[in-house]
């Protein structure tokens, strides 16, 4: 049985000095980790991986059992898995989730903001942290997160897949992609981070990734805050590159690499990544998937169809 517990990466020791990559110090990341869980603090300043090119990518290690790894959608961070990860390891699963380069707790740099080096990254952690046979779970960009690490790695570490409202194949509309959407849809979402991120956040948050602009709908503004400052932890640059990498990145030669048993839920209603030009058309590239569609679901089914996702997921890791 694999245990969160005693399984942590750590960070190399440096002589001098403070570590500084982009533009955060590593010694400010560990203390506002540090100051934010006082009574683990000295485990979870350790839950770091340092990558190749020196990157520090913080992740989260719950519980003990089979293993599932969730990659989180932009601009987000591992903390956008928390219903999953506490229902999934009150179940006996071993959740590990990684805040993306970028992202989060780890570190800004200036380059290799794209799906090549997100993939290598989440390699570089699943080798340091030994995993096997795990059910790789990934979100919007994080879909096409786990579709390119299949792509570029394999399936040697892997047992399952699930996408969740995903990215893949291809968002942008090209002329072998006609139902994806213009590019002009992505250099507005540019536009309007370079004008005031801040505000585009909120309009995102408080509209069409939770549904929130439906007639009718609930709205709750402490998923809107939740989603707001997750955001507002992304690096600048990293989550301006990023939006070209979720939105330009052609990952159907991946699907194509799929072996595994795999999930693809998508709600119809999913105003950021439409259902047409994504779920439905990888469910007919990876051979042998399951699609489950949720009538009426948003883009974030993580906390609007948080009940249905967990169940499912339950049932899929057990079947």
């Amino acid at each position: 049985m694999q245990c969160g517990l005693g399984r942590r990466a750590t960070v190399p020791h440096r002589a001098a000095g403070p570590v500084r990559f982009g533009t955060r110090p590593l010694d400010q990341v560990r203390l506002r980790t540090t100051l934010n869980s006082p009574s683990t603090h000295a485990t979870d300043a350790m839950r770091y991986i340092q990558t190749k090119d020196g990157a520090q990518i913080y992740y989260k290690d719950w519980g003990c059992g089979p293993v599932v790894t969730l990659s989180h959608g932009w601009p987000l961070s591992a903390d956008a898995w928390e219903a999953q990860m506490f229902f999934l390891a009150s179940h006996g699963f071993r959740c590990i989730a990684h805040d993306r380069r970028g992202h989060g707790r780890s570190s800004q740099p200036w380059g290799g903001n794209d799906m090549d080096t997100y993939a290598d990254d989440l390699n570089e952690l699943f080798t340091q942290l030994d995993i096997q046979g795990a059910t790789m779970v990934g979100h919007s960009t994080g879909g096409g997160e786990v579709a390119r690490y299949i792509g570029r790695h394999g399936t040697k570490r892997v047992a399952r897949a699930v996408l969740i409202g995903a990215v893949p194949p291809l968002m942008v509309k090209t002329t072998a992609n006609p139902d994806g959407l213009p590019l002009e849809v992505f250099d507005s979402f540019r536009k309007a981070y370079l004008a005031d991120r801040a505000q585009f956040f909120m309009d995102v948050a408080s509209g069409p990734f939770f549904g929130f602009n439906r007639p009718g709908a609930k709205v709750s503004q402490g998923l809107i805050q939740r989603w707001w400052m997750q955001g507002m932890l992304s690096g600048h640059k990293n989550a301006y590159d990023c939006i070209k990498a979720f939105s330009e990145t052609d990952f159907t030669e991946d699907l194509k690499r799929f072996d595994v048993p795999t999930l693809i839920i998508h709600g119809d209603d999913d105003q950021i990544v439409p259902i047409g030009a994504s779920a439905a058309m990888s469910s007919r590239l990876v051979n042998g998937s399951q699609l489950k569609i949720y009538k009426g679901g948003s883009h974030g089914l993580g906390d609007t169809s948080k009940e249905q996702l967990n169940q499912d997921l339950l049932a899929f890791l057990e079947s």
